[in-house]
């Protein structure tokens, strides 16, 4: 037998070796984990999500997606494994699932659903990637760890590892789904969200929302749902088709939609950034809990999460972070940086900010892989209120001269926050009431005092459009404190 001969032989064992069948399809395919890797991957990256995002405290709403996640799982082609649900408190308008068993939805999504029967089908809809391995075969084809990305755009080669959703864990969660997958997740969620009795209908009108929300034509970044799940072209309709087929084979006569059931839930839930933990106005960062303040580049992409504050320019060739270090003063927290990044000193300086003790360094990272730029850093390390708190800009070694003015304004600009307006913000809210008298949407927004430059998005907010009529006694969603 020649070498060639055995060498195809060998690829064949290890080929059918690593075959195993699809749990919806039935189908064997190629995948290069096992289930208990699959476990132990999901075991692994949910604690990095949820210390990069934090859970919602609400009971209510955490005892309903568990409750409604368990009772799917044990109707859909995986009911074996152990699944979690989670409810992320984090603004983005996203949900989302991981191998293993994990589900997260944002409040953000949470808020913009309007029934339990769309929250059903989105639900279903990432029961089904789990069901079906999607991520797994992403995994399959190397996409997972290589995404970098940061507030919605790609960083430049040797920026993304800065990035806090660089690591693996996190950028699961970041993973586009293709076509096909989306199309299979689209017809699960519609299977499984009809089995346990809700109107799979209802879905297709969640993906309506999501498209005005993003064609709101307001510069707004497109809602990270629609970015990491592209849509598999006319979903609406298939969606429909499929919902109605489903009903005649289960004989669903009563399809559940409880609206109003739904609304009550969510009553009250933080819309938008949550003051508390940090909000941007005005080009300018707050945070009231921790009592400082700094300028955000005007333009520049802006993401806020438990772990760090990261801002980039929408080309992606800079970032800057806030974060925090570990050290008795900022030239030992200095040191930590260093060595976290891999950093080389090219020159440095003790100094003071606003009042605040400092240390300054640029730092040099040489490139990682061969492809790759050398990379320059300008760290400022304030320390206040016994805090070393860690403000970061990295750029390429080529454009570091062009942006070193930036992070330096951003940098020497980092002060205690005094002003009582911006320590006592209040979060928006979601607030739901009744229609007073019949009429149209529009007219019941403004007979409940909202601003007119807010209609068309509260019109969005309630999966409506402003003329749509309204009958006195219906629940219907405002934004208030």
């Amino acid at each position: 037998m020649n070498r060639q001969i055995i060498i195809s032989c060998l690829a064949a064992v290890l080929l059918f070796n690593n075959c195993a069948r699809n749990p919806v399809t039935g189908k064997r395919e190629v995948v290069l984990m096992s289930e208990q890797q699959e476990l132990a991957m999901g075991k692994e990256a949910d604690p990095q999500i949820i210390a990069q995002y934090g859970l919602l405290d609400n009971k209510d709403l955490q005892n309903f997606i568990t409750e409604k996640g368990k009772a799917m799982a044990a109707i859909s082609h995986r009911p074996n494994i152990n699944y979690e649900f989670r409810i992320l408190d984090s603004d983005v308008l996203n949900a989302f699932a991981i191998p293993g068993g994990y589900v997260y939805f944002t409040r953000g999504i949470m808020a913009y659903l309007n029934n339990e029967a769309q929250f059903a089908g989105v639900l279903g809809h990432e029961i089904g990637h789990i069901a079906a391995r999607h991520s797994v075969e992403q995994q399959r084809n190397a996409m997972l760890g290589q995404i970098g990305l940061m507030a919605g755009i790609v960083l430049a080669p040797g920026l993304s590892q800065f990035a806090e959703t660089a690591s693996q864990g996190l950028s699961l969660l970041l993973l586009k789904f293709g076509r096909d997958a989306e199309r299979e997740a689209d017809r699960l969620g519609v299977e499984y969200s009809s089995k346990i009795a809700y109107d799979a209908k209802e879905m297709a009108g969640f993906f309506t929302t999501l498209e005005r929300e993003q064609q709101k034509g307001d510069g707004e970044e497109l809602p990270e749902f629609l970015s990491t799940h592209p849509n598999p072209g006319d979903r609406h309709t298939t969606v429909a088709k499929l919902a109605t087929e489903w009903k005649q084979k289960l004989n669903l006569t009563n399809a559940k939609i409880n609206r109003d059931e739904y609304l009550k839930r969510i009553e009250g839930i933080v819309y938008g950034e949550d003051p508390r933990q940090g909000y941007l106005e005005n080009s300018v960062f707050y945070h009231p809990q921790l009592k400082f303040q700094f300028p955000v580049p005007q333009g520049w992409s802006y993401q806020n999460t438990p772990q760090a504050v990261q801002v980039a320019p929408k080309d992606g060739k800079a970032m800057m972070m806030l974060t925090l270090a570990q050290g008795a003063n900022p030239k030992e927290a200095a040191n930590a940086v260093l060595q976290q990044y891999k950093l080389q000193v090219v020159e440095s300086k003790e100094l003071t900010v606003n009042g605040l003790p400092a240390f300054a360094m640029i730092a040099d990272q040489q490139p990682q892989q061969q492809q790759q730029a050398a990379v320059r850093t300008l760290s400022y390390i304030i320390r206040y209120n016994d805090i070393n708190y860690v403000l970061l800009g990295v750029s390429g070694l080529s454009d570091f001269n062009n942006y070193a003015p930036t992070f330096q304004n951003t940098m020497q600009n980092f002060r205690q926050l005094t002003d009582t307006s911006k320590l006592n913000k209040k979060p928006q809210r979601v607030r739901i009431k009744t229609v007073a008298q019949s009429g149209t949407l529009d007219q019941a927004l403004r007979n409940l005092n909202m601003p007119a430059n807010k209609l068309e998005e509260l019109a969005i907010l309630n999966g409506m459009q402003l003329n749509d009529g309204v009958t006195k006694g219906m629940l219907i969603k405002v934004i208030g404190e």
